[in-house]
């Protein structure tokens, strides 16, 4: 469970910390080639905007607001995203494809993902009903017959005074 609140915490501030990570990787590690920076200039909106839209639906969710926490399938996919987008950042020229694809193809799984549990959470229990005319109608509440409460009962006579 604290792993998972780590995870919920972790949320906002990467979308401020990965995309400044790829840039200062690519001053540190040399990422070198005019390649290499126009690649950046399309790398660092795509990780804060996606970063910001995944935090957004996964705090959409009402039992991650119920438990503070994100769901186990978030933290390990979110894990491996970050994990791949800090790898990114090195520019390491023999793996840098592979990770590039691993990164975006984990970006569009966790979106789903986080669609997914979201519409399953969101989708609720109406039912809709259809008539033997083919008319759909939702139907009314069931009422919960109420327990009848019998309270104590105080009765009072009056007295005629004696005159």
């Amino acid at each position: 469970m604290v792993l998972r609140r780590l995870f919920l915490h972790w949320l906002f501030p990467a979308a401020f910390v990965l995309p400044l990570w790829l840039f200062v990787g690519w001053i540190v590690f040399s990422g070198g080639s005019g390649w290499a920076l126009l690649w950046l200039f399309v790398a660092v909106p795509t990780v804060f905007v996606s970063q910001l839209l995944l935090s957004l639906l996964i705090r959409a969710r009402g039992s991650v607001r119920e438990s503070r926490a994100v769901s186990w399938r978030d933290a390990l996919g979110l894990g491996l995203w970050h994990v791949a987008i800090v790898a990114l950042g090195l520019f390491d020229s023999r793996v840098f494809f592979p990770l590039l694809v691993l990164a975006v193809v984990g970006a569009l799984v966790l979106f789903w993902s986080s669609l997914a549990q979201l519409w399953n959470e969101a989708r609720g229990a109406v039912s809709v009903l259809r008539t033997s005319d083919g008319t759909a109608y939702i139907p009314p509440p069931r009422e919960q017959p109420q327990a009848r409460i019998d309270g104590d009962v105080i009765v009072v006579s009056e007295s005629r005074r004696p005159e």
